[in-house]
């Protein structure tokens, strides 16, 4: 029996969050406070896909390398005149980084995406609402196939 392919989840935040963990050197990733319990079902080795929102573009993709563990030092600057430690935080290593002129527009891939397919088509930007949603591996691959293709990264 094969092992099954490690759980790539989505992370929706702003381009300033964007900012934030790339001046981090993309080696921590934080959760809001209300997304404890989905946290908790992170482990290393998941990986997880940037997405950034206004832009509406995938950014980035980074791999787990550390348990859960809460830490309130801020470090990104939430909703204006409203920043949230993001305290439930994990370790990683980059994976795949675009820059800005190459990120993957979502509306690229939002035909092909089973994930989005959950929503009428007229309203398929749903799909990326709230901060953190797994995705299938199947979306997993695609999205990271596109992802190497925008940066000029051999597959």
């Amino acid at each position: 029996m094969e092992d099954a392919p490690p759980t790539t989840w989505i992370l929706t935040g702003s381009p300033e969050n964007f900012a934030a963990t790339r001046d981090h050197g993309f080696r921590v990733v934080g959760m809001k406070e209300r997304r404890h319990r989905q946290a908790l079902e992170m482990v290393p080795g998941n990986r997880i896909i940037l997405y950034l929102t206004r832009i509406a573009a995938f950014g980035a993709s980074v791999v787990l390398t550390s348990d859960m563990y809460e830490d309130r030092t801020p470090l990104w600057p939430g909703k204006p005149g409203n920043p949230d430690a993001y305290p439930w935080r994990f370790d990683c290593v980059p994976e795949l980084i675009l820059d800005e002129e190459r990120m993957l527009p979502a509306i690229e891939v939002r035909d092909d995406l089973e994930h989005i397919r959950k929503w009428p088509a007229e309203h398929w930007r749903l799909a990326f609402q709230g901060q953190l949603r797994t995705i299938s591996p199947a979306d997993a691959d695609l999205l990271l196939g596109r992802m190497r293709q925008a940066a000029g990264v051999p597959a």
